[in-house]
């Protein structure tokens, strides 16, 4: 995990309440990447999951980001972000506790796998526009770089480990023990959490139904007018419909097409982790020095465009090996890059009463797109091939850096003075 002292400014660590806050976050990452390479391996190698199955099991996992991402906005700005976090990391520990019950008894086919992962994702979507949310209910406006990077940071940390767990779990020992283990992670984020003492200025008690639609439709109007949100949401539409497509692919091209076992599958999604650490210590500075908008687009360029690379591999030797890994941490380099400067830039533009709504919006548009990427690729899979659809899918990620190429987010400069 990275050091205090190389991913943010001393201040921001000072505050023991952000340190709990990333101890946590950090936690609940580790457990929600260990699930994301678990039930889709778990599907393909255990169950003999087909190319529109796993397409599926990964739309029904995506699905709540479409259904409850604009609801989840409204509540987080009405409720405590500490409640909403620490509420949903003791279901998600409870859930899967009881799948690894269920997989031990010999109960946990695709339904319940099924079921297993809209549960998760929905209580996911909770705790991810709650701790957006909860960042800046803690620091100052200048903080919010260096936290984000922080923050980001950590994810990476679990972006190293959790595939690489996740993988060598599945693959040597079995689906039930990994499902614990994410289980035990998401109760270490809850102890972690539960110990913020800091008073949010939220109201406590809940409104009426209708104040609530009123909130998810202002958070729509507020981010459609600003030119810069309108644009963050197009270019996340365009990314996560174009890799939720891929990853389908990619999760069924490794094992089956290159022939790689589980823990190498596991291993190559991990080298992510290395290359996202660097992108968040590289968020913390490029944005001042070269200006966002060239950062967001030339990051989103280079990242996505490594991928390209994956369709011209063959076999499961070192060398393709290597050349996965050396993809995937460019990937996850460039890739958290960009993350943390469109955070930052969503969190400086956007009033304090609309943080929880405005992430959620931003959220529900882009990362609603998944499950249709993923029934796509599925399908694209089925007709075309493996190798075939990874270069389209891939190639469709390009759309991304285009779209704010054409944007005023390409004409940010070193500061958000917005």
């Amino acid at each position: 995990m990275p050091s205090p002292s190389s991913a943010s400014s001393p201040s921001v660590w000072r505050d023991a309440d952000f340190r709990r806050l990333w101890a946590g976050q950090t936690a609940s990452q580790l457990g929600e990447h260990t699930m994301l390479i678990v039930l889709p391996l778990f599907a393909v190698l255990a169950l003999d999951a087909d190319a529109g199955q796993l397409g599926a099991l990964r739309a029904v996992g995506q699905a709540p980001v479409l259904l409850l991402s604009l609801l989840a906005g409204a509540w987080v700005d009405r409720w405590r972000a500490r409640t909403v976090m620490v509420v949903t990391d003791a279901a998600r520990a409870v859930v899967l506790g009881a799948a690894a019950v269920a997989g031990l008894l010999g109960l946990l086919g695709l339904p319940a796998l099924s079921m297993v992962a809209f549960t998760v994702g929905a209580l996911s979507v909770l705790f991810d526009v709650a701790y957006q949310a909860s960042l800046v209910r803690l620091v100052r406006r200048d903080q919010l770089l260096p936290g984000n990077s922080a923050l980001e940071g950590s994810r990476s940390a679990a972006q190293i480990g959790g595939p690489a767990l996740g993988g060598g779990l599945v693959s040597l020992l079995s689906a039930p023990v990994a499902a614990a283990s994410g289980a035990l992670f998401f109760a270490m984020s809850f102890a972690s959490l539960r110990r913020i003492r800091r008073a949010e200025a939220v109201p406590e008690h809940h409104e009426p139904a209708p104040r609530v639609r009123q909130q998810i439709r202002d958070g729509l109007r507020f981010v459609a007018g600003h030119p810069l949100l309108r644009a963050v949401c197009l270019a996340s539409a365009a990314f996560q419909f174009s890799f939720a497509a891929t990853m389908t692919v990619y999760l069924l091209f490794l094992p089956r097409e290159l022939h790689l076992t589980g823990a190498t599958v596991g291993l190559v999604l991990a080298a992510t982790g290395p290359g996202a650490l660097l992108g968040s210590v590289l968020a913390a500075r490029l944005p001042r020095r070269y200006g966002h908008g060239v950062v967001l687009v030339s990051g989103a360029v280079l990242g996505n465009g490594a991928l390209l690379w994956v369709p011209a591999l063959h076999g499961s030797s070192a060398v393709t090996v290597a050349a996965l890994l050396a993809v995937n941490f460019v990937f996850g380099a460039f890739g958290q890059l960009v993350n943390v400067t469109v955070m930052s830039v969503r969190q400086a533009v956007t009033p304090d009463g609309m943080q929880g709504r405005a992430a959620a919006t931003i959220t529900f548009v882009g990362m609603g797109c998944t499950p249709l990427g993923s029934l796509l690729g599925g399908l694209l899979a089925q007709e075309w091939g493996l190798r075939t659809s990874l270069l389209v899918t891939t190639a469709g990620m390009m759309l991304s850096p285009a779209v704010m190429a054409a944007s005023p987010l390409v004409r940010l400069g070193r500061r958000l003075a917005l």
